[in-house]
């Protein structure tokens, strides 16, 4: 069972629907790990279903989409431009592997397709895609040939670094320390340079 919300039944929608997954990477951004993760739920709930459909959502009018999307409390703290990014990538799902979000890895000849496939997606970025690669490998068991140096150090075994290492609690704050040890560093050699 996945444990990235924190949440038991926004976790159990994350579990059981790939979907719902793809699109809580997607919100992992500008907000706290556990609120993007559990957004699929709200706005599942909001939808009146009890799980994610692709073409339900790319179909949406983009008006009341927001609307959803808005409504507090708000899914994203950047409802606009979120709501109309899960709306892009619903419909790239739809376009490009007729709804089944499973079609972006059930054929993957490797973990380099599959990082090139998820970096085109919209709002996935080579790190984004990097990161989801790992939490395929490391708790969904899509693990094609190489997934482990697609995703670079994200697919390290024993690693706290991304989304893809939390199983608990426990393992949330490990990624939290390392996370806040990173951004000191960096701004440590930021100062350093300046």
């Amino acid at each position: 069972m996945l444990s990235l919300s924190q949440d038991a039944a926004a976790d159990a929608l994350l579990d059981r629907d790939p979907l719902a997954l793809l699109t809580g990477m997607l919100l992992d951004q500008q907000i706290p790990m556990e609120k993007a993760f559990a957004g699929p739920a709200v706005l599942a709930e909001r939808l009146g279903t009890d799980r994610l459909d692709a073409r339900q959502i790319a179909e949406y009018d983009p008006e009341a989409f927001l609307a959803l999307f808005a409504e507090r409390p708000a899914v994203h703290r950047f409802p606009r431009s979120m709501a109309g990014r899960v709306q892009a990538l619903h419909r790239a799902v739809v376009e490009q592997y007729d709804g089944d979000v499973t079609g972006l890895w059930a054929d993957a000849a490797d973990g380099g397709e599959l990082l090139r496939r998820l970096s085109a997606l919209p709002g996935f970025g080579t790190q984004k895609a990097q990161i989801f690669v790992a939490l395929l490998g490391k708790q969904r068991g899509v693990t094609p040939a190489g997934w482990r140096e697609a995703a670079g150090a994200y697919g390290d075994e024993g690693a706290f670094r991304s989304v893809a290492d939390v199983v608990d609690p426990d393992s949330l704050q490990k990624v939290r320390a390392f996370k806040q040890a990173a951004k000191a560093a960096a701004k440590a050699g930021t100062n350093a340079a300046g």
